[in-house]
């Protein structure tokens, strides 16, 4: 998940939800008591950087369409 995560921040914003649903998936996993709880912190992290990459993202595609529909049609 960090991976992931880390990469939604960095390369490409579209693996931010990814990262951030499997993140969701394995701290429930880890909360009900079926993983060990060792890389509790890795996913966390991982799924705090799939939340923070997926706004990002978002903030980008509401950037890129205020833009181009402040352009004239005639570009």
């Amino acid at each position: 998940m960090l991976v992931l995560g880390i990469l939604s921040l960095v390369v490409c914003g579209a693996l931010g939800p990814i990262a951030w649903y499997m993140g969701h998936g394995e701290l429930a996993r880890i909360n009900a008591g079926l993983v060990s709880r060792a890389d509790h912190g890795m996913v966390n992290a991982g799924y705090i950087c799939g939340i923070i990459g997926s706004l990002l993202m978002l903030v980008g595609i509401v950037f890129f369409i205020a833009v181009m529909a402040a352009m004239p049609f005639g570009m």
